[in-house]
């Protein structure tokens, strides 16, 4: 794809490009939000990092391509765990710049250096579903130790314009570089929690040269400036005052050099290994049922039924479908599920964001898309968590649904008024599959955590895995446990209460119960295995 990367001249932006370049795609264009003139280079700003901004304009010209820049007229008025678009806010200011470059350069996606900040990531994503762009973050969730080791060893040098921890001091430490500061960061790190990558705002870098500089930029000179000289940990920051680019060695640029290996091979690599010892038995492609096994099947009413409301406020409406007879196409028989919804939750008070969990089966994924179609214009923002399975389904219906509620009136002891959130990822990185749509990969009430279905992806090139049954289980597994700690940093799969697998063939149970047992150490706990006929892209499991 074509990209533009945004970049504050930090490490993590630049290295995120040099993983861009490593996927294949084209860094076509730079974008860089700097603050007014007469503002302070440390902009008190949520998004954005403006120190160094000074330096900026020669990212150009050290890579040869074209930069756009934009004043940030904004600030952070929309400061929740979610954003919508907000008149004024300092988000509006990115959409501006980047609704330009879309237009100028033809770009499909943009580089974006986010670690851990769901704050950043949110927006960015928020503003590349505006523009139809796919955000690209390579870096989101990688362990900082491992990243950091990478960003050296990988020849592109930083040094550190920005310090404000404890242990960290403007007089000792600005001007260091990533490689003089590697050590101390891991220090601070076990003594006092410092995150070695700087993702707590405890520094902040400038890049000077990289693989895909063609010059590297060279400061002549530059000023500190403290910002707060707290006794414990002072802030300062430098100021540049005086640089410029200077030509590299005859072939040391332009030309990306080789990066460390993709870390999704190497977590696949690690499974394969740890399952050598797994059911070798061959993979069982199960067949589709004719027309004929189909049309034996009793067809149901089609009235849904309910559970009970719990008293925490959960409750189920199952058997949401519609018959062929009388709506012809799949595209109506949707529409048809979800005007029968909507009448259910108006009987009980209820509005769609009541829904956190749908579980739909589709008679032919080949109707996927219609169908989705269809069901992205019910949720938008924040949407439900989903899981999505081909099934045996009678000859005159073509889905089916069933959904789980809350009441968030349902008052309890703890929380008189529950939050419901939501983890609604969208990048593509080397974390876990991104959503590609319209639903979350989890919903959190209260204590109780709902996860969407999740298959073996690779999740840098959202293309199923090639291997065997236990590979794929295995991937599964881990997709879904990053999931959790996504939520809560304490969670694992050991905290599962139930867990639903479906696979393609009943041959296939034993090995994906072994490596399911293995994968939680022998944590029991309940889980349902489903035999079922076909899943989208011949897929073997899906948890």
């Amino acid at each position: 794809m074509r990209v533009v990367a945004l970049i504050s001249g930090g490490k993590d932006s630049c290295y995120n490009m040099l993983q861009c370049v490593s996927a294949g795609h084209s860094v076509v264009a730079l974008a860089n939000l700097r603050p007014h003139t007469h503002v302070p280079d440390e902009l008190d700003s949520y998004m954005y990092q403006t120190v160094g901004h000074q330096a900026v304009d020669l990212y150009a010209e050290a890579m040869d391509l074209p930069l756009y820049r934009r004043t940030i007229e904004g600030s952070s008025l929309h400061t929740g765990r979610e954003y919508s678009q907000t008149a004024g806010d300092e988000v509006e200011d990115l959409y501006q710049l980047l609704k330009l470059v879309k237009e100028k350069e033809g770009v499909e996606a943009v580089s974006v250096g986010a670690i851990l900040s769901d704050y950043q990531r949110v927006r960015v994503e928020n503003v590349c579903a505006r523009l139809q762009l796919q955000p690209l973050a390579y870096l989101w969730r990688r362990d900082q130790a491992e990243l950091l080791r990478e960003i050296i060893s990988s020849d592109l040098h930083a040094v550190v314009i920005k310090v404000a921890a404890y242990g960290l001091d403007p007089e000792r430490h600005l001007g260091k570089s990533l490689a003089e500061m590697e050590a101390y960061l891991h220090e601070l790190s076990e003594k006092y929690g410092v995150h070695i990558c700087g993702e707590g705002g405890e520094y902040e870098t400038f890049t000077v040269d990289c693989p895909l500089f063609k010059k590297k930029i060279v400061i002549d000179s530059m000023e500190t400036v403290i910002h707060s000289a707290d006794a414990f940990a002072p802030v300062g920051y430098l100021r540049f005052t005086r640089m410029h680019t200077e030509d590299k060695r005859e072939g040391s640029g332009g030309r990306p050099l080789p990066l460390s290996r993709c870390p999704c091979q190497n977590t696949i690599d690690r499974m394969t290994e740890e399952l050598e010892y797994a059911d070798k038995t061959p993979d069982v492609q199960g067949g589709c049922p004719s027309n004929a096994e189909r049309s034996c099947q009793s067809e149901p009413g089609c009235v849904p039924s309910h559970s009970s409301r719990s008293s925490s406020g959960f409750q189920w409406i199952s058997g949401l479908t519609a018959l062929q007879s009388e709506h012809p196409d799949v595209q109506s028989q949707t529409r048809h599920v979800f005007t029968l919804l909507q009448r259910q939750l108006q009987e009980k008070g209820l509005l769609m964001k009541h829904v956190l969990l749908v579980h739909l089966y589709v008679s032919d994924m080949e109707n996927f898309s219609q169908i989705n179609s269809v069901y992205c214009t019910y949720f938008t923002h924040n949407p439900p968590a989903r899981v999505c399975v081909q099934a045996w389904l009678p000859v005159s219906q073509q889905l089916r649904m069933d959904v789980l509620l809350h009441d968030g009136t349902v008052a309890c002891e703890e929380d008189a008024f529950p939050q419901r959130d939501t983890l609604h990822v969208q990048s593509l990185s080397h974390w876990a599959p991104a959503n590609i749509g319209p639903y979350s990969q989890a919903v959190q009430v209260r204590e109780a955590v709902f996860c969407a279905g999740q298959i073996a992806l690779v999740p840098c090139s959202m293309q199923l895995v090639n291997g065997p049954v236990a590979l794929q289980a295995r991937l599964c597994f881990s997709h879904m446990e990053k999931v959790l700690r996504a939520m809560d940093s304490r969670l694992t799969l050991a905290h599962v209460l139930q867990a639903h697998i479906y696979i393609t063939h009943r041959d296939h149970a034993a090995a994906v119960t072994e490596v399911w047992n293995r994968t939680i150490q022998d944590v029991q706990r309940a889980f349902m295995l489903v035999g079922k006929h076909w899943q989208p892209f011949k897929l073997l499991t899906d948890l």
